[in-house]
């Protein structure tokens, strides 16, 4: 694998770069701060790093944060195939990007389809997650629970046939209905708190969906929809902090309820009257919480530097 890095004058001195996939994908990252244990954010599907506004802000003073983004995600690459879009990918992706910002052990932050990925790693690769902390997720099968319903999970692939059958409309719709001030304020008012929501906060979120493929968008979303980790949670064997709103329709309290009794010695942070963007609304609560959490990991999984081509 190739890598490539370059320093930018962003928050406390970050760098970034892309890092090379086994299929040849490029991978983009970002590192900023430093300290350890460092942290690596996984997105949720569509994200390109909202969720992780407040943790930079509050922990790159003391902890080296490496963010990325997914396949066809951000300034990520498009997969030359586009079925390449599933868990052995994304997997695979997170140890390319560990390798190229030299990130030997982490704790592993996911939000939202992030908790697969972030389980799914430690499944794999277990030398090099030193903890997890899972936010507002759940540990697979999500289409199985959305707003507790299966009815996504029922249309999902009338959706994938039609975005395949008719790309160009497709994609418009998708842009319209993403960008739009209707989506911004139906999800303020039906999804998430919009008293507690910045729209400087969120508005990114759609802006970067409106301008993501369709196509890949739903063919990852049935691959997330079709995985699960609840068979690992047992084996979980490294500190775990799970992070809860007990008003999160896409992915329901219960489930993280289920994550915590199954992994042995897990730590829940309920978050009253929070949604599946918590970490955005209420930042100062999960700050505190993670503060704790982190002082009790061992200081290790630094690395000297950025591997560069």
């Amino acid at each position: 694998m190739r890598y490539h890095s370059r320093m930018q004058g962003e928050l406390h001195g970050a760098a970034s770069g892309f890092a090379e996939a086994p299929d040849g994908t490029r991978i983009h990252w970002s590192v900023a701060g430093d300290g350890a244990p460092a942290l690596v954010c996984c997105d949720g599907i569509g994200c390109d790093g909202f969720a992780w506004k407040y943790i930079v802000r509050d922990f790159a003073t003391r902890h080296r944060i490496v963010r990325w983004h997914y396949r066809g995600h951000g300034r990520s690459g498009i997969p030359k195939d586009a079925g390449r879009v599933g868990f052995d990918d994304i997997s695979a992706d997170l140890d390319s990007v560990l390798q190229a910002t030299g990130t030997a052990q982490a704790v592993l932050l996911g939000h939202s389809m992030g908790v697969q990925v972030a389980l799914e790693h430690h499944r794999r690769r277990p030398e090099q997650v030193l903890g997890l902390v899972l936010l507002c997720g759940s540990h697979g099968l999500p289409l199985d629970t959305f707003h507790d319903s299966k009815a996504l999970k029922i249309l999902l692939p009338s959706m994938i046939a039609a975005a395949a059958r008719y790309p160009q409309a497709m994609s418009l719709i998708w842009r319209l209905a993403a960008s739009g001030e209707v989506a911004y304020q139906f999800a303020t008012h039906f999804e998430v708190n919009g008293r507690l929501v910045r729209r400087d906060d969120f508005a990114p979120y759609f802006r970067h969906l409106a301008g993501m493929d369709p196509q890949l968008f739903l063919g990852m979303l049935r691959h997330a929809s079709e995985h699960t980790a609840f068979d690992h949670l047992p084996h979980v064997n490294v500190p775990t902090l799970i992070v809860a709103g007990t008003e999160d329709t896409f992915t329901p309290y219960w489930l993280s309820q289920e994550m915590h009794s199954r992994i042995r010695g897990a730590e829940l942070l309920t978050v009253p009257g929070g949604t599946h963007v918590a970490p955005i609304e209420h930042p100062e609560l999960i700050t505190l919480r993670l503060e704790k959490f982190l002082a009790l990991i061992p200081a290790r999984g630094s690395a000297p530097g950025l591997r560069t081509a």
